[in-house]
């Protein structure tokens, strides 16, 4: 499908308009940044890489019954996606204590606890991404209590096929943001990315950190271990 002028630009992704109303074409940048743009960096073949490895995991999820946005790979760099109207939430899914979590209720990283826990955050960089429950995004008529089930409900199940997928990897799945959108028949589906940019991945063997991490925290070898994660999905998906 052929990729006409560009409508939106973010911090790692842009997204151009195509010959269709109901499909557009998403180009994964070499952008790296942390801290709400504080941070930022480019990174050799980032972009290519983690098309890479949000392109393998959709599929992947697409062929588990999750609808998503993701129709197929366009090029090295990019991704055709159904439009779709984005829900402004999103929804992190942790299975080990880390990063904010860690930080704001004063918990070790790395703790496992006994339930997945699920938080809800208000899509907008301006207030940071607030965190928010379910009666705040039902009364700012975000969405309804029947769809939060649904999205509750959604994130489980990729939370479990992505759980067993990265360790087939050799990969502890820690924790992932995801956003939801509406398709043109009103349905929920799941409008983002998936890869080391909104997954905390690390190595289950040895602990080492295998995520976004490695730029926040200043780590090195970004754009290696991104490729690692890359070779090590396919290798699992075989």
């Amino acid at each position: 499908m052929k990729q006409l002028e560009l409508l939106y630009e973010g911090k790692s992704k842009q997204i151009y308009k195509t010959e269709s109303n109901s499909h557009v074409i998403v180009r994964f940048k070499d952008d790296a940044t942390a801290f709400y743009n504080i941070k930022r960096a480019k990174i050799e073949n980032k972009g290519r890489i983690t098309a890479d490895i949000s392109s393998m995991v959709l599929e992947y999820l697409n062929n588990n019954d999750v609808s998503t946005h993701f129709v197929e790979r366009v090029g090295d760099d990019g991704q055709l996606c159904r439009v779709v109207d984005h829900v402004d939430v999103e929804v992190i899914v942790r299975n080990v204590i880390a990063g904010s979590m860690a930080k704001r209720l004063g918990i070790d990283e790395g703790i496992v606890p006994e339930n997945t826990i699920f938080d809800l955050c208000l899509r907008n960089s301006e207030l940071g991404d607030p965190l928010i429950n379910d009666h705040h995004a039902v009364a700012l008529g975000i969405v309804s209590y029947e769809e939060l089930g649904e999205i509750y409900a959604a994130a489980a199940h990729i939370n479990n096929l992505l759980t067993e997928l990265y360790a087939k990897a050799g990969i502890t799945l820690v924790d992932f943001k995801i956003e939801f959108g509406r398709a043109a028949d009103g349905s929920l589906v799941l409008a983002d990315e998936l890869s080391p940019d909104t997954c905390r991945l690390w190595d289950t063997a040895t602990g080492e950190r295998m995520d976004k991490d490695r730029f926040r925290r200043d780590l090195g070898r970004v754009r290696e271990t991104y490729e690692e994660v890359a070779q090590r999905l396919h290798n699992a998906l075989k």
